[in-house]
């Protein structure tokens, strides 16, 4: 019977006796070594945990790959012959123990076994080859480009006109990043492995949904964040930790559903969520723009995402003059038509200078 007051052993203790006989046990396994080892896990209650430990870790070094236990096998060389450059205590615990692993344990385990130690705890070598991306791959397109793309996954990108996207894919994790343009992403369903999308200083967390997220930095005065979810739910964040101004209360993260919209700002800040019609999450899906009361240099500077719009406004006013209507990007000659007649503007000049000049 155990006395459930004894003071515990020491962690690296533990783990040096249940790896002594995680390793008997292994090689050899009668009614004798049964009997010590149930007498063993009875001395103290911390032991059995301890070998459940050992187990679990072998559980998941023997699902490694070929290549996972080569770029084990690699990095414990690097790790060792750096370490023997350093003098230092002689090991103790688990540790000293680990360096006569190979004594202990069958030949085709060790091959997949590397341990490295990182100041007072431990860590297993094959938590950092699961953290390298199995996949990687950036996408872009040009001005007046659009193109779709399939991950391995299975979820669904579309990318608009000049946008930049770079893909990881993790075993536990998916990671996108939007430096620059529009995409809607339709995510595959994966609750063990979220997926994230970082755009400026907010992040975009899902499981599996349908959504837009926009992010054009180089637009002035909309060099923000927009998320629109036409289907399922997302989790919308400051990634950086932006923290709203005096005076503001915004919420730091919100949770978005169908026919929502958010935006933030080039800090993070959100706006108050609003609602957003299915025809109006990415409508250049379908070869449209939708200005809503935006400044002319700002609708400027969109119609320039998609192509060379030969025009150009040098007088502050009238680029601050509000527009509002929905324009196919392609019929540039469409847009200049309907300039004087929405705005008290007129063009002045021949393309590629064509000015925009106030009607009076």
């Amino acid at each position: 019977m155990t006395d459930p007051h004894r003071a515990a052993p020491s962690s690296s203790d533990l783990d040096t006796e249940a790896l002594a006989w995680f390793a008997r046990l292994d090689r050899e396994r009668g009614a004798e070594q049964n009997a010590e080892f149930q007498a063993w896990l009875a001395g103290h209650p911390s032991r059995q945990a301890a070998f459940a430990r050992w187990q679990a870790d072998w559980q998941r070094l023997d699902q490694l790959p070929a290549a996972g236990v080569a770029q084990l096998r690699r990095q414990l060389a690097a790790e060792q012959a750096q370490a023997d450059r350093k003098p230092t205590p002689a090991p103790t615990g688990r540790r000293a123990w680990l360096q006569g692993w190979s004594a202990l344990v069958p030949q085709a385990a060790v091959a997949a076994v590397v341990v490295l130690m990182a100041g007072g705890g431990s860590y297993l070598a094959w938590d950092h080859w699961q953290q390298q991306p199995v996949f990687v791959q950036n996408f872009s397109t040009e001005r007046g480009q659009q193109l779709d793309v399939q991950l391995p996954d299975g979820s669904r990108l579309r990318l608009d006109t000049a946008t930049r996207l770079e893909v990881a894919l993790y075993r536990q994790r998916r990671e996108v990043r939007l430096p620059e343009g529009q995409a809607v992403f339709q995510v595959q369903g994966d609750a063990t492995r979220p997926f994230d999308v970082l755009a400026g200083a907010v992040k975009v967390t899902v499981v599996g949904t349908r959504f837009s997220m926009r992010h054009t930095a180089s637009v002035p005065g909309d060099n923000g964040v927009r998320v629109a979810v036409e289907e399922g739910r997302v989790r919308v964040a400051a990634a950086g930790g932006a923290v709203n101004p005096p005076g503001q209360t915004g919420a730091a993260t919100v949770v978005l559903t169908a026919g929502q919209q958010v935006s933030a700002d080039a800090a993070g800040r959100m706006a108050p969520v609003g609602p957003v019609a299915t025809a109006g999450v990415a409508p250049w899906r379908d070869g449209r723009i939708t200005f809503d009361d935006v400044p002319l240099a700002q609708a400027l500077a969109e119609f320039e995402r998609y192509g060379q719009t030969g025009l150009v406004v040098r007088d502050a006013a009238v680029g601050a003059l509000r527009m509002t209507g929905t324009f196919d990007p392609r019929r540039l000659d469409n847009f200049r038509q309907a300039l004087p007649k929405v705005l008290p503007v007129r063009l002045q000049g021949e393309a590629p200078h064509t000015e925009i000049v106030g009607a009076h």
